[in-house]
């Protein structure tokens, strides 16, 4: 093993929660109960849904039920990336048109605004800071992608994003062979677990019931079925995101993909001096098997991408452990943007899912006729999205009139299941491999088109 990988921490669910440990688990369920609504799932979806429904009615009984801890999922493992970006939005301009879909991308830009305004009027000390959103191009392929990406964004109203040649780039953050960057001023940096741990602590301040190691097992109409007895509520609301799966009768519902990190050790100042990165923007870029990375608050570098992409089954990892070849990859990534951190080491690697649905889109939806809600299908971009999710479900639930949120285009919107196994398996198994060529050959070629291959697997994967 590489001297770089002695002392590193594979899993323990996740870098996040190295500083203050796992939590204590608040008591499970003990029996049957009765409620208003009842929550399934104590993530970021469910604990905002319970803290706007508290909020705006606090008279409302609200039960959550989580199957482990408040943040075991994707809330307390992904890369800290407060911003825009909604799955789904282009999709939705084709089904409700242009106009609506810039409603949706509006509301998403004041969603951050609003996770920003909540956290500091609760005193949620959540390390944000807003220094926007930088995707950056390092072949000629991709900066033909970000160009038309950036004019792609301009026309969803966003003008205040800006666009920098490779100088410009150089500026904001010394990228090796970046030729391009695009950056917008929604986004933000945040430690996840901080986040999702005040805002547990918020919501039961406000009177909200949070079970813990309560594994739901069924949902069914007006009933939250778990082996310590069964929660029944006038409204049901599912915020399981990627580990939907487990349910009864979900199987094929979200493909829980895998998604894996790394964070460094802490860097010198020499190090920073070298990079830049002053501004502490998010970072992407535009490769088809894309990163995304963050500067933390103690200083170290924390970035991400594609592992092995799924497990068979729906099956999801082990308190987020991951497999040496793709800690591998994800430092292979590092030092490839920044070549003068070869020496630093990688002191934590983990995973976690994320909900994907069959056409990549998130949707919010309620069945006033049953009780039957759910949000999700955020396809890794649900830090932000779900807090709109969470303000869409309460409308659905306290109103029964139409309102600005209730109306945007993925309100109720409908998706057909994923294909059974073995299909599953081998098409995302392959279409990730697919992908990876198209990187290759474009860094390869240094042709400005994309590579056929990956247009191909785009479009078999329904994601154009």
């Amino acid at each position: 093993m590489d001297s770089s990988a002695r002392g590193l921490v594979n899993g323990g669910i996740s870098f996040w929660y190295a500083h203050d440990g796992l939590p204590d688990r608040r008591p499970p369920l003990s029996g049957d109960a009765d409620a208003d609504v009842v929550i399934v799932g104590g993530g970021y979806t469910g604990l905002w849904t319970a803290y706007y429904l508290k909020k705006a009615d606090p008279s409302l009984r609200v039960t959550v039920l989580e199957r482990s801890f408040c943040g075991y999922g994707a809330s307390g493992r992904n890369g800290g990336w407060l911003y825009n970006g909604m799955a789904g939005r282009d999709r939705y301009a084709k089904l409700h048109g242009h106009e609506a879909a810039v409603r949706l991308q509006r509301a998403m830009n004041a969603t951050v605004d609003e996770v920003i305004a909540v956290a500091a009027a609760e005193g949620i000390d959540a390390d944000l800071h807003r220094g926007g959103v930088l995707e950056v191009a390092r072949t000629p392929a991709q900066l033909a992608r970000l160009k038309a990406f950036h004019a792609h964004e301009l026309s969803y109203g966003e003008h205040d994003r800006e666009l920098y040649d490779a100088t410009e780039t150089a500026a904001r953050i010394r990228v090796a062979d970046a030729v391009g960057a695009s950056w917008t001023p929604h986004g933000a940096r945040v430690h996840p677990v901080k986040l999702v741990k005040g805002l547990a602590a918020a919501v039961e301040a406000l009177g909200v019931t949070i079970h813990e190691s309560t594994p739901v097992t069924e949902i069914r109409p007006r009933h939250a079925v778990t082996p310590y007895g069964t929660v029944r509520a006038p409204y049901v609301l599912r915020c399981t995101e990627g580990f939907t799966a487990d349910l009864k009768g979900q199987r094929r519902t979200w493909l829980p993909m895998n998604s894996s990190m790394i964070a460094t050790e802490p860097l010198t100042d020499d190090q920073w001096a070298a990079i830049g990165w002053e501004d502490r923007a998010t970072l992407g870029d535009m490769a088809h098997a894309y990163m995304y990375a963050q500067r933390t608050a103690d200083g170290r570098i924390a970035l991400g991408g594609r592992g092995v992409p799924y497990r068979f089954g729906s099956r999801t990892d082990n308190d987020g452990r991951t497999q040496p070849g793709t800690i591998e990859a994800l430092r292979g990534i590092l030092t490839a943007f920044f070549p003068a951190l070869a020496g630093v080491r990688v002191e934590h690697a983990w995973s976690g899912v994320l909900g994907v649905p069959r056409d990549w889109c998130a949707t919010v939806t309620l069945d006033r006729a049953t009780g039957l809600g759910w949000a999700g299908g955020y396809v890794g971009s649900g830090v932000a999205t779900t807090n709109l999710a969470a303000r869409t479900l309460r409308d659905l639930v306290l109103t029964g009139t139409p309102t600005d949120l209730t109306t945007l285009p993925w309100v109720n919107h409908k998706v057909r299941r994923w294909e059974p196994e073995p299909l599953r398996w081998l098409a995302v198994h392959t279409l990730y491999a697919t992908y990876r060529t198209a990187d290759h050959r474009e860094e390869s070629l240094r042709t400005t088109g994309t590579s056929h291959w990956a247009t191909a697997a785009n479009r078999i994967a329904g994601r154009h």
